[in-house]
Protein backbone atom coordinates (compact mmCIF):
# COMPACT_ATOMS: atom_id res chain seq x y z
CA UNK A 1 0.00 0.00 0.00
CA UNK A 2 0.87 3.47 -0.39
CA UNK A 3 0.67 5.99 3.02
CA UNK A 4 0.89 9.44 2.41
CA UNK A 5 0.70 12.38 5.02
CA UNK A 6 1.65 15.73 6.13
CA UNK A 7 3.72 15.70 9.10
CA UNK A 8 2.02 18.35 10.99
CA UNK A 9 2.01 16.58 14.04
CA UNK A 10 4.23 14.29 16.11
CA UNK A 11 4.01 10.51 14.81
CA UNK A 12 4.99 8.84 17.96
CA UNK A 13 5.16 5.12 16.25
CA UNK A 14 7.05 6.43 12.97
CA UNK A 15 8.58 9.31 13.91
CA UNK A 16 9.04 9.74 17.97
CA UNK A 17 9.94 13.00 19.31
CA UNK A 18 9.95 14.12 15.62
CA UNK A 19 8.48 18.19 15.64
CA UNK A 20 6.34 18.38 12.76
CA UNK A 21 8.01 19.44 9.83
CA UNK A 22 5.07 20.30 7.87
CA UNK A 23 6.52 18.29 4.76
CA UNK A 24 4.38 15.73 2.65
CA UNK A 25 5.49 12.20 2.89
CA UNK A 26 4.77 9.39 0.66
CA UNK A 27 5.82 5.95 1.66
CA UNK A 28 5.54 2.24 0.00
CA UNK A 29 4.48 -0.01 2.47
CA UNK A 30 4.15 -3.46 3.11
CA UNK A 31 1.68 -5.66 5.52
CA UNK A 32 1.90 -8.82 6.58
CA UNK A 33 -1.44 -10.08 8.36
CA UNK A 34 -2.20 -13.47 9.82
CA UNK A 35 -5.69 -14.40 10.24
CA UNK A 36 -6.66 -17.69 12.68
CA UNK A 37 -10.79 -18.28 12.97
CA UNK A 38 -11.73 -15.56 10.91
CA UNK A 39 -10.06 -13.28 12.83
CA UNK A 40 -7.17 -10.86 12.69
CA UNK A 41 -4.40 -12.54 14.62
CA UNK A 42 -1.22 -10.71 14.01
CA UNK A 43 -0.11 -7.87 11.40
CA UNK A 44 3.59 -6.79 10.62
CA UNK A 45 3.63 -3.24 8.80
CA UNK A 46 7.46 -2.44 7.37
CA UNK A 47 8.03 0.46 5.51
CA UNK A 48 11.14 2.35 4.38
CA UNK A 49 12.37 4.29 7.36
CA UNK A 50 15.38 5.70 6.11
CA UNK A 51 12.95 7.12 2.88
CA UNK A 52 10.61 8.66 5.89
CA UNK A 53 13.84 10.70 7.08
CA UNK A 54 14.97 12.08 3.85
CA UNK A 55 11.07 13.06 3.00
CA UNK A 56 11.22 15.12 6.27
CA UNK A 57 14.62 16.37 5.56
CA UNK A 58 16.35 14.59 8.76
CA UNK A 59 18.30 12.60 6.68
CA UNK A 60 20.55 13.55 3.90
CA UNK A 61 21.04 10.79 1.34
CA UNK A 62 23.93 12.01 -0.44
CA UNK A 63 26.39 9.24 -0.91
CA UNK A 64 23.87 6.75 0.95
CA UNK A 65 21.96 3.86 -0.75
CA UNK A 66 18.68 6.00 -0.11
CA UNK A 67 15.69 7.27 -1.78
CA UNK A 68 12.88 8.92 -1.24
CA UNK A 69 9.02 9.50 -2.40
CA UNK A 70 10.76 7.56 -5.72
CA UNK A 71 10.21 4.47 -3.79
CA UNK A 72 6.44 5.04 -3.59
CA UNK A 73 6.04 6.48 -6.93
CA UNK A 74 7.77 2.96 -8.51
CA UNK A 75 5.58 1.07 -6.91
CA UNK A 76 2.61 2.54 -8.31
CA UNK A 77 4.04 3.20 -11.60
CA UNK A 78 5.98 0.61 -13.34
CA UNK A 79 7.46 2.72 -16.57
CA UNK A 80 9.69 4.50 -14.18
CA UNK A 81 13.29 2.94 -13.91
CA UNK A 82 13.58 0.69 -11.05
CA UNK A 83 16.62 1.45 -9.00
CA UNK A 84 18.43 4.97 -9.87
CA UNK A 85 20.55 3.77 -6.82
CA UNK A 86 22.51 1.46 -8.71
CA UNK A 87 22.53 3.03 -12.04
CA UNK A 88 26.01 1.21 -13.12
CA UNK A 89 24.66 -1.78 -12.38
CA UNK A 90 21.59 -1.88 -14.28
CA UNK A 91 23.90 -0.91 -17.32
CA UNK A 92 26.28 -3.53 -17.16
CA UNK A 93 23.58 -5.86 -16.29
CA UNK A 94 21.18 -4.81 -19.47
CA UNK A 95 20.04 -7.95 -21.34
CA UNK A 96 21.44 -10.55 -19.52
CA UNK A 97 19.35 -13.53 -18.19
CA UNK A 98 18.28 -13.48 -14.65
Amino acid sequence: MIVKFTHDRVIDYLLPGIPPTGRQVEIAAVVVAQFRDGKLASEHIYWDQASVLVQIGKLDPAGLPIAGVEVARKAMDRTLPSNQLMAREWRTSEGKPI
